[in-house]
């Protein structure tokens, strides 16, 4: 007896990414310590994102033509700037009439400039590199080696209006983009060492987003309530709009641009950051921290279906991208025809 599991997760939009990242979800949030419980190989998948993020990065940089250098600044540039630039204008509106401290009452309790600017301001990386994996190009991926700048609290201090941080974190940077320097290094110096790693990308789309799913806790969701829910839509929907647009400007079909319209699960750390940095910020740091997680979740389903729609649709109409950085060996293959 054979069970059609890779036909019917082919079947669901972003299927390889969103049903391995709910199933870790519900199993952390039904046992948080499942992971740590039986520890070993299965406990290394459940907290194994980062690890399994940097051979993926790896594979991915093997794909990339050193001539797509350019391509890469302008995609990622463009995103990171429209990302950063949405942020700011909807922070510095919403802080004008909301000032440092959250909402006291009424639906809108707990909403502040500070939950507004971490939610929209960091874009969920690993989400981003799986979907263009799995829908774009390598070039594409790699884009996000500019976006790494959104990480932390650096910009959203800065969008806030801020004087806390002495210096850049330049280590986390430079850290975020070595794996990435190393695929390409390999896959330029070695033709069959960019076909071989080339191949085990979209093997790695699952366990990934199983490992991504296994830090976030549903419940998130029904703590922060309606709020939550429309704060992590208006990310998506927002950003969205004006990524596509970035990304169409820049030479692509939209498809990045919605791949990029999430928040990251890091941006939940960031108003305890602010907050410890300025302590006007202390109040709507825990209620921002809520809304930022509920965002996250939101985001993690919306992205992954919003870019299989924008890929098919975009498909539909134009036909296949074509992919001029793989090899025909292991070129991405049609979405209609796409089975893995």
């Amino acid at each position: 007896m054979t069970v059609p599991i890779k036909k019917t997760l082919d079947r669901i939009p972003g299927g390889m990414m969103i049903v391995p990242l709910l199933i870790g979800a519900i199993i952390h949030t039904a046992a948080p310590d499942a992971g740590t419980y039986f520890g070993s190989f299965t406990g290394a998948l459940f907290s194994g994102a980062l690890t399994i993020l940097a051979v993926f990065y790896v594979c991915m940089g093997a794909s990339i033509d050193v001539k797509t250098t350019p391509y890469i600044l302008k995609k990622g540039g463009a995103l990171f700037v429209s990302k950063i630039g949405t942020a700011a204008i909807i922070g510095i509106i919403m802080g004008r009439f909301l000032g440092e401290l959250p909402i006291n009452g009424g639906f809108f309790a707990g909403l502040s400039a500070l939950a507004i600017v971490a939610a929209f301001n960091d874009t969920n990386g690993g989400l981003y590199m799986a979907l263009m994996g799995q829908y774009g190009k390598p070039k594409d991926v790699a884009a996000y080696s500019v976006m790494t700048i959104e990480s932390g609290p650096f910009l959203t201090m800065v969008t806030l209006g801020l004087a806390g941080l002495s210096a850049f974190p330049w280590q986390t940077l430079v850290g975020a983009v070595i794996p990435l320097v190393v695929g390409v290094l390999l896959g330029n110096l070695d033709p069959n060492m960019r076909k071989w790693l080339s191949g085990a990308t979209p093997i790695l789309i699952p366990f990934f987003a199983f490992a991504l799913g296994a830090g976030i806790n549903l419940t998130a969701v029904w703590k922060a309530g309606l709020l939550g829910v429309l704060l992590g839509v208006a990310v998506f929907v927002i950003t969205g709009v004006v990524l596509v647009g970035a990304d169409k400007l820049t030479g692509g079909r939209g498809v990045a641009g919605i791949a990029a319209a999430s928040t990251a699960g890091n941006a939940a750390a960031v108003p305890a950051i602010v907050a410890g940095s300025n302590p006007h910020y202390a109040a709507a740091a825990g209620p921002a921290t809520i809304l930022i997680a509920a965002s996250v979740v939101v985001t993690a389903i919306l992205v992954p279906l919003g870019t299989a729609a924008m890929a098919r649709r975009v498909e539909s109409k134009n036909g296949p991208e074509p992919d001029d950085d793989v090899p025909p060996a292991v070129a991405e293959p049609s979405l209609a025809t796409d089975d893995r």
